[in-house]
């Protein structure tokens, strides 16, 4: 997008963390509305995800990335490589720490990684509506120690607490430059994706206590109707036929509910009415489709 205005700023930048300090919900704030999904699961967020934000003349792309930790299985380090690459070429990173949750391994690993990188260094001290005070200060003073941060900040992104403040310092260091993206884009996703996203969403907040982690929603069909809402099909895959009664629930009782559920959501932000059709899946492989990873965001990591 080109445009002739000399005082525009746009900017990139990474926002990282441990997984459940709550980037997501951050980058939802920043924008001022709803564009990467929340759940109370670790590692919800999977693909890298932009958040397009404007602030003054300036346009701000929050590349909302998974949570970074020590990956085991083919889907931790695909999406440990998508955190990474997401960063790249950033004109800032943003650690996100839980304020509540402090100082651990996983925020030590993110910190190691940080060591060596170029771009300024925002630290953010996440939830500070929930996390006691003086414990706070205590983790930004530890946090600047180990790694010195341009910058620290204390927000609540549930509440908005500090967010105008952060998203006005985060604009202020932007490269003069034109805007990437028209002014009512507020993500990169594409609607196929979004959709599949907002199902993952309420599988997880539904089934947060009972669905393990190995679980994906496939998109099988997504197609506009004449009279302008959307049909959408979408497969969950699960590991284990255990898991697909889980999903199921008594008579089909809780997929009707997650459907329900998307469907609003999904009519919600796409400002049409939505056909959503959900089947489940059993595929102890699903981790080894290549096609998969493709469909929701991942590169393929060997």
């Amino acid at each position: 997008m080109e445009s002739t205005n000399p005082t525009q700023r746009c900017g990139l930048i990474a926002v990282v963390g441990a997984p459940n300090a709550g980037k997501s919900t951050l980058v939802n704030a920043l924008v001022g509305q709803k564009v990467a999904i929340v759940s109370p699961k670790a590692q919800t967020t999977r693909a890298r995800l932009m958040g397009i934000a404007i602030e003054g003349d300036t346009q701000l792309l929050l590349v909302d990335t998974p949570g970074i930790f020590a990956p085991s299985r083919r889907l931790d380090r695909a999406m440990v490589a998508a955190a990474w690459e997401g960063a790249e070429g950033a004109d800032a990173v943003a650690l996100v720490v839980d304020g509540k949750g402090g100082i651990g391994p996983k925020v030590e690993t993110v910190l190691e990684s940080l060591e060596t990188r170029r771009e300024p260094r925002i630290l953010i001290l996440n939830k500070v509506d929930v996390a006691d005070k003086p414990r706070l200060l205590g983790h930004a003073a530890r946090l600047n120690e180990a790694l010195p941060f341009d910058e620290t900040f204390f927000v609540s992104a549930t509440t908005g607490d500090g967010v105008p403040e952060l998203k006005a310092a985060l604009a202020a260091r932007m490269p003069a430059g034109p805007w990437h993206f028209p002014e009512d884009q507020v993500s990169d996703a594409t609607e196929r994706m979004i959709a599949a996203e907002v199902t993952r969403e309420q599988l997880y907040l539904q089934l947060h206590a009972e669905l393990p982690y190995d679980s994906a929603i496939e998109t099988e069909k997504y197609s506009e109707r004449e009279d302008g809402s959307v049909e959408i099909h979408q497969q969950i895959l699960v590991a284990r036929e255990t898991q697909r009664a889980i999903v199921l629930g008594k008579g089909g009782s809780r997929i009707k509910e997650i459907g329900a559920r998307a469907r609003a959501e999904l009519s919600k932000l796409m400002g049409v009415p939505v056909h959503l059709y959900l089947h489940v899946k059993v595929n102890p492989k699903w981790e080894d489709d290549r096609a998969l990873y493709r469909e929701i965001g991942l590169d393929w990591v060997e």
